[in-house]
């Protein structure tokens, strides 16, 4: 649920979250946004993928949602200090001479979304597999240490 009132846009992830760096654009869906350039509508209407963040036990789970995009214009990185990034490109349809078109919802253009991972993330070990318009990028993390416990003699 968002905390922020739906006349300053939709935003895909929460507000308090300290791990999101998201960019959020105000101005994302306000009814004049036609008059913007078409290549600022065309990359902040991507710029929000969607994106679900799920911890498990074992791993953190980014499920993105890039339907119709091939493995190879979406990159995955993890950058020093722990900064998950997500990124690609989707182009837009070439127009015929001769086409008319009666609507056009689909949004091309270039997406970005970071995420600042925990500590006991495993860097060196991310994984990412892509299956029916889902990106899964898969995190392990370390395992809790449990506390050791010492007796103590006392004397006396």
């Amino acid at each position: 649920m968002s905390l922020i009132p739906s006349f300053f846009g939709r935003r895909s992830s929460n507000v308090f979250d300290p791990f999101s760096l998201d960019v959020w654009d105000p101005f994302q869906d306000f009814p004049l946004s036609n008059n913007f350039p078409s290549s600022a509508r065309e990359t902040s209407a991507v710029a929000n993928a969607r994106i679900d963040w799920k911890e498990t036990p074992e791993a953190h789970l980014f499920k993105v949602d890039v339907p119709g995009l091939k493995k190879e214009e979406v990159k995955v990185e993890v950058e020093d200090g722990g900064i998950l990034q997500i990124s690609g490109e989707r182009s837009k349809e070439q127009e015929e001479k001769n086409d008319k078109w009666h609507r056009m919802e689909r949004s091309s253009g270039k997406f970005l979304r970071r995420f600042r991972l925990p500590e006991n993330a495993k860097l060196e070990q991310v994984k990412a597999a892509m299956e029916n318009g889902v990106l899964t990028v898969t995190v392990p993390k370390e395992e809790a240490k449990k506390p050791e416990v010492k007796a103590i003699d006392i004397s006396g």
